[in-house]
């Protein structure tokens, strides 16, 4: 019983081991790919491109599937570019400023008021003129005649004389402006007076810097004056002086076709020094005053 069951035992495990000898399982067989199909448009490659199949008729051509459109995708944006910033150079060390000392604003001279006429500033021009000016012996100026300090001497002489004696009258007043101290200021002056057929009487002056001291006596005769003032006619005399009636002539003329009345004074100014009577050159300046 026992022998039995054990080959039946064996008998069974004879038969399923033969069915697990037929039964044996074929290894698998290669899996077909099938290659994705390209997108549309891309061509196939050739190693999987199917063989061509004769072109249906046109009529019959179905029409391709539209394309999808594509996404544009934005550009990208410019990068700014990275501008390199300049090295500051370290400061220098400062030199400490010194304060400049502040200069006092300038000092304007006060007001001056006008001196008077006696006073004169600055040096005295021994050559100057009562008009300030050459005059033309062609024309008459009218000019303002402003006062002066003069040393005056009067005196009288013949016509005969008269050169001579304008000329040591105004060479005395010289002498006594230079031992009084005083600086010539100006041309010599004669005014003439009073005039008649024998002669005239004349007051001789000389401009000066300043009035003599009355502490130091004069020479006879001699004292302080002013030289005369206000508005005037100028007429130049340049001839001898022998030849001066000519221009007295013309003076009288020139004041009846005005018909201008004058003082009864004419005033010479000696613009050349009195030496010689024949002079051609010699130069005067008669100055006559309207009344």
């Amino acid at each position: 019983m026992r022998q039995l069951r054990f080959s039946a035992l064996l008998l069974a495990l004879a038969f399923v081991h033969s069915a697990a000898a037929q039964t044996r399982v074929a290894p698998p067989t290669a899996v077909e790919s099938t290659p994705l199909a390209a997108p549309p448009g891309t061509a196939t490659p050739a190693q999987n491109a199917q063989p061509a199949q004769p072109a249906p008729a046109q009529n019959q051509a179905t029409p391709p599937a539209p394309a999808e459109p594509q996404p544009v995708q934005p550009p990208p944006a410019p990068q700014s570019p990275v501008v390199p910033q300049p090295v500051q150079p370290a400061p220098a060390p400062q030199t400490p400023i010194e304060p400049q000392p502040v200069q006092p604003p300038p000092t304007l001279p006060a007001p001056q008021s006008a001196p008077p006429v006696q006073q004169q500033t600055g040096v005295p021009n021994p050559n100057a003129t009562l008009a300030g000016k050459q005059g033309d012996p062609s024309d008459v100026d009218e000019i303002a005649l402003v006062a002066k300090p003069v040393l005056l001497l009067a005196g009288q002489a013949s016509w005969d004389q008269g050169f001579q004696k304008l000329s040591e009258t105004i060479a005395l007043l010289r002498a006594e402006a230079d031992k009084a101290g005083l600086k010539v200021a100006g041309r010599p002056l004669s005014l003439f007076v009073e005039t008649d057929d024998n002669g005239f009487k004349f007051e001789a002056m000389l401009p000066v810097d300043r009035p003599a001291d009355a502490a130091r006596p004069l020479a006879t005769g001699v004292r302080n004056g002013q030289s005369p003032v206000g508005r005037s006619l100028r007429f130049v005399h340049t001839a001898p002086y022998d030849d001066i009636d000519s221009t007295y002539e013309t003076i009288t003329a020139y004041l009846e076709a005005k018909n201008i009345i004058v003082k009864d004074a004419f005033l010479e100014e000696y613009v050349s020094d009195l030496k010689d009577p024949g002079d051609p050159n010699l130069e005067i300046n008669v100055y006559v005053q309207p009344k």
